[in-house]
């Protein structure tokens, strides 16, 4: 081997050495699937070119199919960071050590889950929970879902009893657009939504008043939160979750932030979903 080729060699491995982050895989986030997967997929990747900008390095966002898929992406390090429900997001944080709730909207510290009627029904708005949905037909959102099943089941077992004793036939739709589609076409009398999603839809037309309506809503609970896992910077370089936590609580573009929607981002600790795990657990979602 000649002089040049040595040298070569020599540089390269010192490179590799001294400079891991430089040779890092790709940067990559999720998100649950709560709605619409073509409006996910716009707002995530306006996220992460936003976040490449931030970082300096290359940043993707990838796509599940599931709540639970979003949890294995994380524990799998599939992906590094995520935006999670407050369920989905104690249990992710449960399965790698070290991992932290970074960030979470403005409005999830006091989230709210909304109970919405069709108006065949024949049920009335109330502020004390509504009995009079027993035996009616209910859709949840998914079933890993914080504002579509943990918070709403936890109210209908206080109230009422188990869902499937509760009510004549239950379902889960799988996200809270779908949810709000189910209960307007009639296909079921009653469902539990995020209302987020249900003021969003409101908005863009979606959602015919005439059809279905907002009966009750919960108590406030925390819910949504980005998390990133523990072992982050073995892969990407010391000082990495800080520089993203501080991208997430600078975002400021009103339309990245609209398509959330959330007013902007505050910081985040696991303990703030101690709640959320405390519920899980009493009703048999957690152990």
């Amino acid at each position: 081997m000649n002089f040049t080729r040595l040298l070569t060699r020599s540089a390269i491995v010192s490179l590799l050495l001294l400079s891991p982050v430089s040779f890092a895989q790709t940067f990559t986030f999720t998100a649950i699937p709560d709605q619409d997967a073509s409006a996910l997929q716009q707002r995530f990747d306006k996220v992460a070119r936003y976040l490449s900008t931030e970082l300096a390095i290359d940043v993707k966002y990838v796509p599940v199919k599931s709540y639970a898929a979003a949890v294995s992406a994380f524990r799998n390090n599939q992906v590094q960071l995520a935006w999670f429900g407050g369920l989905s997001g104690v249990k992710a944080r449960s399965l790698v050590p070290g991992s932290e709730a970074i960030a979470q909207g403005v409005e999830d510290q006091s989230f709210i889950t909304y109970f919405i009627a069709h108006h065949e029904a024949g049920l009335t708005p109330s502020e004390t929970f509504p009995l009079s949905i027993k035996d009616k037909t209910f859709t949840f959102g998914s079933k890993g879902s914080t504002s579509g099943r943990l918070m709403p089941e936890y109210y209908i077992r206080h109230y009422l009893q188990a869902p499937k004793q509760a009510f004549k036939r239950v379902g889960f739709s799988g996200d809270h657009s779908r949810t709000i589609a189910l209960v307007q076409a009639g296909s079921y009398e009653v469902g539990a939504v995020n209302f987020k999603v249900w003021h969003k839809m409101i908005e863009s037309g979606k959602i015919d008043p005439n059809l279905v309506k907002i009966i009750w809503q919960t108590p406030a609970f925390p819910d949504y939160q980005w998390s990133i896992r523990g072992d982050v910077e073995q892969a990407f370089g010391k000082g990495l979750k800080a520089k993203v936590t501080a991208a997430l609580l600078n975002m400021s573009d009103p339309e990245l932030l609209k398509s959330f929607p959330r007013q902007g981002f505050i910081s985040a600790q696991n303990s703030d979903y101690a709640p959320i795990k405390k519920t899980a657990q009493a009703i048999g979602l957690m152990d």
